[in-house]
């Protein structure tokens, strides 16, 4: 159910070749899944290296690892800081590393990162989560300047509250008080996600950079 699975088979329906890394390995049909911690990241490397021998030069990214611990800032401990930065922020940036030489050498390329409404509006018990999706949305405004005169456009997805596994487990006030909060009065589902990216991905999409796209019902509205 979560973001990923349902973008790599997006991609995959459309015709693309498709390797999709996490640390199950497990993959949707027709994509190559890989094991890999993204926040090893020599493993990482190898990874990607491995999708470069598979499939040639990697043309597309969309890097949508993430990881939520909900806590009150003044209770949050430090090794729930680091391990929501090291797979939300820190695994974006090293991924997109190891697939810009390929795209700077062709001088096209598509990077799609996934921040979240919660980087704009901020959220009770999710100062760690916030941080790192702020952070999630000036790594792509850095990446895209940096790269804009390559070809390459480097582009955010901020969704809303989406049902995946991540937040399936979150108390029943909890998402009763989200839902309330969202114009559109609904959660969205993974497929919902699918089309912004792929658009970012596409293309159609050559003149847009350095955008963060809010997919969140409304929920995100005067960011």
């Amino acid at each position: 159910r979560g973001i990923g699975r349902a973008v790599a088979s997006a991609f995959v329906a459309g015709g693309d070749q498709v390797v999709g890394l996490s640390r199950s390995g497990k993959a949707p049909a027709g994509v190559v899944g890989i094991d890999v911690d993204v926040t090893d990241h020599a493993a990482l490397r190898r990874a990607v290296a491995r999708a470069r021998t598979l499939h040639g030069p990697i043309e597309v990214l969309v890097a949508c690892a993430g990881v939520s611990h909900d806590a009150l800032a003044i209770r949050t401990r430090e090794s729930v800081w680091s391990e929501t930065m090291a797979v939300n922020l820190t695994a974006s940036f090293a991924t997109a590393s190891a697939v810009l030489p390929d795209m700077l050498r062709a001088h096209r390329g598509r990077i799609v990162l996934v921040s979240s409404v919660v980087a704009a509006r901020g959220g009770i018990g999710q100062a760690a989560y916030a941080a790192s999706k702020g952070g999630v949305e000036g790594l792509t405004r850095a990446l895209a300047r940096e790269v804009a005169s390559r070809g390459v456009t480097v582009n955010a997805v901020a969704p809303g509250f989406v049902d995946t596994d991540m937040t399936a487990g979150l108390p029943h006030d909890v998402r009763a008080d989200h839902l309330a909060a969202i114009p559109m009065g609904r959660w969205a589902i993974s497929e919902e996600i699918v089309a912004p990216v792929l658009f970012l991905a596409s293309a159609s999409a050559s003149y847009i950079t350095g955008t963060v796209l809010g997919v969140d019902g409304g929920l995100g509205m005067g960011r």
